[in-house]
């Protein structure tokens, strides 16, 4: 089952593109890994200090070694120093369909 991965990010005032460059240059490493399946910033288009990575992973075990990843380690402690506050993260899984109700 895919697993797919929300990522929030608020940047300190000023420190908008340093956070945009940043989310920018995980892309090509993220999605050269074995289990990636996207990985996508996007950005806020009233709010420029706020960005959010969609990832899509083909599993939780996938998403560890990401987070083991020489690059994940580098945006990290950049992100120590250009976030507002702490990132978030949400994990999904895809919804059960409903099941069609049976007629007689």
């Amino acid at each position: 089952m895919t697993l797919t991965v929300i990522a929030g990010f608020e940047a300190k005032p000023g420190r908008e593109d340093d956070l945009r460059t940043a989310l920018e240059a995980m892309i090509e490493p993220s999605v050269a890994e074995e289990g990636c399946l996207a990985y996508e910033p996007y950005a806020d288009p009233d709010r420029p200090s706020r960005m959010v990575i969609i990832e899509e992973w083909t599993g939780r075990e996938a998403l560890d070694l990401h987070f083991t990843t020489p690059h994940f380690a580098h945006v990290a402690e950049v992100l120590d120093r250009v976030l507002a506050e702490p990132f978030t993260i949400r994990y999904l899984t895809p919804a059960a369909a409903p099941q069609a109700a049976e007629t007689d």
